[in-house]
């Protein structure tokens, strides 16, 4: 074995002349069985015939037969672990002499992580103000707000405005609504809708450009101008419920409003949690990637940039953005990802390695409990979704991920937490 850089690795591979001969003989009658050549039966031409019209042929078949079983012969006793399919270079395939070829290939390295234990990082549990209770059950009283008609005048900053907008120029998408309704001033209003409403009436009806911002969420949108008609419809008040016992009740299986509060306080202490392990476990892993060097595999950085492109494609078909717009230089592309994918990688084959040794893996249990809340989810029969799952490789990428989140976790329990 012959190691030639990083991962990739290089076997110098001879097939014995008898072995070669054998096989010959083996795949030659294989063709007179079934080949017709004028003036005999088949299976009754002459060796010497089939062998001078089917040389190429023959040799070839020889080749397909005896090359990849000597590869995986040799890989099995050298105990290697490929993660590509071998190239195979420097063929020599004479007559009456041995068969001599190179097989070039990428393996999985051979590495370790020491010092996974106790890696120093940066977290504090997090705390919950009442505050932080009072502004969560605000935003909670405004989506059960009730919008009552006010009788007709001038808009003014904080009225909710009820209104009819069609596009007339500025964008091909053409925009329309019969009703929508606007907050005169919002922080979600764009200024052209605000500054041109402001002071007209029920029962107006304007033209106005609105200048989208650069950032707009709407890629189609983004920096353009769009000139409106636009036509008041009428004028509304938000009313909010009153915060007492009632308004618990409403919400649910909650008898008081201090029950409420609870619930409230409970889910912000887990959503912050949850978002401030992340963090931590993030870091960890950063820390792991930097103090650790070993070689990867080309191919595997490779399809995590295929991975990295392909999801930012679907993101931007998910915007309305065609992907067969763009036309990619892969060169380009790789050059610019390959930094990350590297990174991205290591991660995952260091999390591997810490499973491995730590004999972490995702129960039968622990994929049962996902695959039925993905069935309940989708409102599809378990027994439907696993038979779906299973077809498409998805069941072993569940796995996977139920066995990253274990090893994550892992490492955040053993991690030595130090306050900013």
């Amino acid at each position: 074995m012959a190691l030639v850089e990083g991962c990739k690795h290089e076997l110098e591979i001879s097939i014995p002349v008898e072995d070669v001969e054998k096989e010959t003989a083996k795949v030659a009658e294989s063709f007179r069985e079934r080949v017709h050549l004028k003036g005999f039966r088949a299976g009754k031409a002459p060796m010497s015939l089939i062998r001078k019209n089917y040389d190429s042929d023959i040799r070839q078949k020889v080749l397909e037969n005896l090359v990849p079983k000597a590869v995986d012969d040799r890989i099995a006793a050298e105990q290697l672990r490929p993660v590509s399919r071998p190239n195979v270079a420097d063929l020599h395939f004479h007559d009456g002499k041995d068969v001599h070829f190179k097989a070039q290939f990428e393996v999985f390295p051979t590495f370790e992580i020491p010092n996974y234990n106790g890696v120093e990082v940066v977290y504090t549990e997090p705390e919950v103000t009442d505050e932080d209770v009072a502004r969560r059950i605000d935003e909670i009283r405004e989506t059960k707000a009730t919008y009552a008609n006010e009788d007709p005048r001038p808009l003014a900053s904080g009225d909710y405005a009820v209104v009819s907008l069609e596009s007339i120029s500025g964008t091909d998408e053409g925009i329309k609504s019969d009703e929508v309704q606007v907050l005169i001033g919002g922080p979600e209003t764009l200024p052209g809708f605000t500054e041109n409403l402001t002071g007209a009436s029920p029962g107006d009806e304007k033209e106005f450009d609105v200048t989208y911002p650069e950032d707009y969420g709407r890629e189609t949108l983004a920096g353009k101008t769009v000139r409106f008609r636009v036509g008041v419809k009428g004028l509304r008040r938000k009313e909010l419920p009153e915060l007492n016992d009632e308004f618990a009740q409403d919400l649910g299986d909650f008898r008081t409003l201090d029950e409420v509060k609870d619930a409230v306080r409970k889910s912000i202490v887990a959503q912050r949690q949850n978002d401030a392990q992340r963090a931590a476990k993030d870091k960890i892993i950063d820390k792991l990637v930097d103090s650790n060097d070993f070689p990867v595999p080309e191919i595997f950085i490779d399809r995590q940039i295929e991975n990295r492109v392909e999801q930012r494609l679907r993101a931007l078909q998910a915007e309305g953005v065609d992907p067969k717009s763009f036309k990619l230089d892969w060169e380009k592309v790789k050059t610019a990802q390959k930094d990350a994918a590297l990174r991205e990688v290591k991660a995952s084959m260091i999390l591997g390695k810490v499973a491995e040794r730590e004999s972490i893996n995702a129960t039968n249990e622990e994929v049962d409990r996902e695959l039925d809340r993905i069935a309940r989810q989708e409102k599809q029969p378990v027994a439907a979704m696993r038979r779906k799952l299973t077809e498409n490789g998805e069941l072993g990428r569940i796995a996977s991920h139920i066995q990253t989140e274990k090893t994550l976790n892992y490492l955040f329990e053993h991690a030595t937490k130090t306050a900013e």
